[in-house]
């Protein structure tokens, strides 16, 4: 990475990733809507959508560390860019290919990579090394909420355009979007230089260091299972509310944009709350609070109400974890390699995505219900409240200095 003396302001640096997450994020928030239509026009179960969801989830983390070490070594714009091809790719490629495997595959390689070059894992590098550590809980808040709001914003867009001009042709509308989007601002993000002074590290170094620190792998068991949650409603919440009765689409549309309002305001105040509380008694706190929602919305009458009172509550937690775990891999390990560090928790939390997805869709191909998966998300919840209670966040202690 060569840091650039022109370095723009942590204020340009907010607007602009946040326009990416955005995009990055809401588009792949509405993927629910396509469940039924793709399914029925290639007469594929719900396990086959379901199961290229489940890859394009996996593939993302995959790619996610490699994307971060590409961001830390040359830069986030020139991944931010690469991100942008690659999903705009992954969308056309999803709107034409009909057979079941190479859908499959191909949306989930190219999905999964753009979304690795242009979401949290790559976003946060830069976001910590412009921000004062004073102010980077509260940055990483601004980011999660600004990937909140597309989330909100891009729900209602996204059904119109499939209920207007058809949901293959949504989906040429939206490569455009993310081309002519993302790759102006991301010319924007030029490198702050902040890493020069203290002890250096390689990058093989840094990844010994943190694997082989248990805290550290607290935080990988926690995300799992904040993956495994999130997607499994957000792809199966919209077939899972006309399955029990209400047909209408217009519930799902406003349930899934509900969560992403309510969204903006739980990343935004977890950013905050970061920099005055204990983060991983917040980050336990709102997987207990999950669970408890969960069982709640299960137990009540399903109706309209319930399912907005639940989808707001939830928007509260949905994307709260990040600032947190974000800001607790910086304050442990330091913002040389955060991105980095950062795709590989993202991984463990992509693992998690990909088994609530595609259990969802397999559970209910053979059951008929989804009420095993709730369940299931339910005791993770619980899980995942306990292992970050452990989490030490001060900054790691190093013996030796590291060689640079």
């Amino acid at each position: 990475m060569h840091p650039d003396t022109r370095a723009p302001s942590l204020k340009t640096i907010l607007l602009c990733t946040g326009l990416i997450l955005t995009l990055a994020m809401g588009v792949r928030h509405g993927f629910g809507f396509w469940l039924q239509p793709i399914s029925q026009a290639n007469n594929w179960t719900r396990e086959t959508y379901s199961l290229a969801m489940a890859l394009q989830n996996l593939m993302w983390g995959v790619f996610g560390p490699f994307a971060g070490m590409a961001a830390d070594r040359f830069g986030t714009a020139r991944v931010a860019i690469f991100g942008a091809l690659l999903y705009a790719a992954g969308l056309l490629w999803m709107a034409t290919v009909t057979h079941p495997a190479l859908f499959v595959i191909g949306s989930g390689m190219l999905i999964g990579g753009g979304l690795s070059c242009t979401a949290f894992g790559a976003m946060s590098g830069i976001i910590g090394r412009t921000a004062p550590e004073t102010k980077r809980s509260w940055a990483f808040g601004i980011s999660g909420a600004a990937s909140s709001f597309g989330q909100f914003a891009l729900m209602p867009i996204e059904q119109q355009l499939i209920g207007a001009i058809g949901w293959q042709y949504a989906f040429f509308a939206l490569a455009a979007l993310v081309v002519l989007v993302m790759v102006p601002m991301a010319l924007f993000l030029r490198e702050p230089d902040v890493v020069r002074s203290g002890p250096q590290q390689s990058m093989p170094e840094a990844i010994r260091e943190a694997f082989a620190y248990k805290p550290f792998l607290l935080l990988l068991a926690g995300y799992f299972v904040c993956g495994f949650q999130l997607v499994f409603i957000g792809v199966h919440m919209p077939a899972y509310l006309k399955d029990r009765g209400l047909t209408d689409p217009g519930v799902a549309v406003m349930a899934l944009a509900l969560i992403g309002l309510f969204n903006i305001v739980g990343s935004y105040l977890a950013g905050r709350l970061g920099g005055w509380l204990p983060k991983r008694y917040l980050l336990s706190s709102i997987y207990l609070a999950r669970a408890a929602a969960i069982a709640l919305f299960l137990v009540a009458p399903l109706t309209p109400a319930s399912v907005y009172v639940f989808s707001a509550f939830m928007g509260l937690l949905w994307l709260s974890t990040v600032p947190l775990t974000n800001g607790v891999i910086a304050g442990i390990f330091g913002v040389r390699y955060l991105s980095m560090l950062s795709g590989f928790v993202f991984f463990s939390h992509q693992v998690g995505s990909f088994l609530g997805v595609w259990l969802g869709g397999f559970l209910y191909t053979r059951q008929g219900n989804y009420n095993t998966v709730w369940m299931i998300t339910i005791g993770l919840g619980i899980c995942a409240a306990l292992v970050n209670l452990p989490i030490d966040e001060k900054p790691i202690v190093r013996i030796q200095p590291a060689t640079a």
